[in-house]
């Protein structure tokens, strides 16, 4: 925006869809961009389109934590201050699969590395005057939840199943750093809604072609979708927890935004990373 000074942006999941439209209209405002992505084709492909020395971009697996932990040095090495922490990374696993911390795929990478990058962060985003982290996810939606039983899916595994148990966890994961992390950092939960975006990341060739069939008639725009994350950037809002889905506000009081589920998983997860 005219006479704000440049930011410091760091953005997970930043090579397709969302993250990729947040990352180009950041750049075009003259902020330092940093990526990550698991795919060096297409961050290779975003740094040849963005042509500017203010783009980065760090090739991870950011279903690992080893992995997550790396990407966080590297970034803590080159920026004292961090203005805004973006969440987009996520895709589907078919089928169950473990990463070499044995975790169940789709926790780790859309759960857990949004925890990790938030907490580890914390520090350079208490630098900066105004920080915000948005996490793109489904809040709203009250469908799945968290099988506190059994976490990790390891009976009874489906793709849609983990799709939406990691969804509610990053709800919680808001709620739980509005009111636990003391930080600065104005935590946002957004469901973006339908968007045309990240068909081409569906392993199934013929779900595929269905989503992207249904979204050239039904879903909206990726530059409409990303438009509140380039104005949250700008002007975070002032509650430490924000939660919109689909452009409504929504109400704290939400039984998915529960505080005390979010202390619960916060406890399972601290637990889980202590081993």
């Amino acid at each position: 925006m005219p006479g704000q000074p440049p930011k410091t942006v760091i953005i997970s999941g930043g090579t397709d869809g969302m993250g990729r439209a947040t990352a180009l209209a950041r750049l075009s405002r003259g902020d330092q961009v940093t990526v990550i992505g698991s795919s060096r084709a297409k961050g290779e492909r975003l740094l040849s389109e963005a042509d500017t020395p203010r783009l980065r971009f760090l090739q991870a697996d950011l279903s690992s934590v080893a992995e997550v932990e790396r990407v966080v040095a590297d970034i803590q090495d080159r920026h004292e201050v961090i203005d805004a922490l973006a969440l987009f990374a996520n895709r589907i696993s078919p089928k169950r699969r473990e990463t070499p911390d044995g975790l169940e795929y789709t926790f780790a990478l859309y759960y857990l590395s949004r925890y990790l990058l938030g907490h580890h962060l914390r520090p350079q985003l208490d630098a900066s005057t105004a920080p915000v982290i948005i996490n793109i996810a489904g809040v709203g939606s009250t469908a799945g939840a968290i099988n506190w039983q059994d976490p990790q899916l390891t009976t009874r595994y489906g793709q849609i199943r983990a799709q939406l148990q990691a969804g509610r966890a990053n709800d919680l994961l808001g709620v739980a750093f509005a009111n636990q992390a003391g930080s600065k950092a104005r935590y946002v939960l957004y469901h973006p809604g339908f968007t045309r975006s990240g068909a081409d990341g569906n392993p199934n060739p013929v779900t595929r072609a269905v989503i992207k069939l249904l979204a050239r008639f039904f879903a909206r725009p990726v530059e409409e979708a990303v438009r509140p994350i380039v104005s949250w950037i700008d002007n975070p809002p002032t509650d430490p927890l924000t939660a919109v889905d689909r452009g409504r506000p929504l109400e704290k009081s939400l039984p998915t935004l529960d505080p005390g589920a979010a202390e619960r998983l916060a406890a399972y997860t601290e637990a889980l990373l202590r081993g």
